[in-house]
């Protein structure tokens, strides 16, 4: 009898690797630091700010091995301010990201949840703000998305394995609403990496975006409330020794905008006229230089031509917009960095507040039509 159990013993210590292996990893960032402001409604400000160059967060993210290339993974990702520690992301707990899915090396990877739309995952990498910058690099009202100003609720996503260089995905995001296409968005994209090259590309659609509180752009996360939006832009990056260089074009199309989620979530755009679209061309051009392994700067230059379509006319104001950044590493998981741009708005007058300087969608716009900010932080990853 005691035979039999130490041959069962060591039985079931030989099969204990035949389990699953699975792994959870927890990660964050805090981006903490001080901006300055030369016009906020007539003054100049000077404020402690979270989250620019990345978004202050903490999440939780692991994969379990089933077998044959298959896994299933999650990730939830929780956004807050580290000035108060409130939560972001209109008070979500996990208002970052949150889904579940499978991954297979073949074929694949689908997802489902709360989740970056195809013009985040592939278009934004080639623009400064989705890349090195952060916030205050992104395009005016952030119009593209390219900043990831909003995630797609409900969604569910697939992105292709790596085939010669080339990449692909998509994602569709339900209403969760009898009416089917009402707040319902999808998006698709791709790129391709060849040594220093990337070139990449994506659309995006959204039916009455923020119109719900529960579909896939909420009333909470919109940045622009409209009847129909869509973005869709292009671009590419070439990395040679220390020096990387980036072009990027992108367009917005905003259908019968009724508000603007950085100016106000009630108020018109325009007062005593009818807004029929609201559009953006953004035209960036950016660039990286790693002067040492420990420091590099950075810089950019956006041109934004905005067609102001209102029954009082068809109006073109133009956005001109510079930012320089410097960041150097402390250690391998705390930098510090110092960033400053300017923005100035031209050409056809609106008569709403998009004829102001705005580079900062948190703070009321200037009384000019421009704005300077400038920022000094300290980021720590974990």
């Amino acid at each position: 009898m005691k035979k039999q159990l130490i041959a069962l013993a060591v039985s079931a210590a030989f099969a204990a690797p035949v389990f699953a292996q699975s792994s959870v990893t927890l990660y964050g960032v805090i981006d903490q630091g001080i901006n300055y402001t030369s016009n906020v409604g007539g003054n100049h400000e000077f404020e402690m700010a979270s989250g620019y160059a990345q978004g202050s967060r903490w999440g939780l993210k692991g994969s379990e091995d089933l077998g044959g290339g298959l896994k299933a993974i999650f990730q939830l990702e929780n956004g807050f301010n580290a000035s108060n520690g409130a939560l972001a992301e209109g008070g979500r707990l996990f208002g970052r990201q949150a889904y579940v899915g499978l991954a297979d090396n073949t074929y694949g990877t689908v997802t489902l949840g709360r989740q970056y739309d195809s013009v985040v995952d592939y278009f934004a990498q080639t623009t400064a703000n989705g890349n090195w910058a952060g916030y205050l690099f992104a395009h005016p009202y952030d119009n593209d998305n390219s900043d990831n100003s909003f995630r797609l609720d409900n969604a569910v996503k697939y992105a292709s394995p790596n085939i010669g260089g080339f990449q692909f995905g998509g994602a569709y995001a339900f209403s969760n609403d009898t009416n089917f296409a009402n707040d319902r968005a999808y998006s698709f994209g791709g790129q391709y990496t060849n040594g220093g090259l990337l070139v990449a590309a994506a659309y995006m659609q959204a039916d009455n975006p923020g119109v719900t509180t529960g579909g896939a752009i909420t009333t909470n996360d919109a940045s622009f409330i409209a009847e129909r939006m869509r973005v869709w832009g292009a671009g590419v990056n070439y990395t040679f020794g220390p020096a990387t260089v980036g072009l990027a074009y992108s367009n917005s199309n905003y259908k019968n905008p009724t508000a603007n989620g950085y100016i106000s979530t009630t108020a018109p755009l325009v007062t005593g006229a009818t807004l029929n679209t609201l559009k953006f061309q953004n035209i960036e051009v950016n660039g990286k230089y790693q002067i040492t392994p420990t420091f590099y700067v950075g810089a950019e230059y956006v041109y934004t031509i905005e067609s102001f379509d209102a029954s009082t006319g068809n109006l073109k104001p133009k956005i001109q917009t510079v930012g320089l950044m410097a960041d150097y590493n402390l250690s391998k998981r705390t930098d510090v960095y110092i960033q400053g741009v300017y923005q100035k708005v031209g050409g056809d007058k609106t008569n709403s507040v998009l004829d102001d300087g705005f580079v900062l969608g948190t703070d009321a716009p200037s009384s000019t039509s421009s704005q300077t900010v400038v920022r000094v932080a300290l980021r720590h990853q974990f």
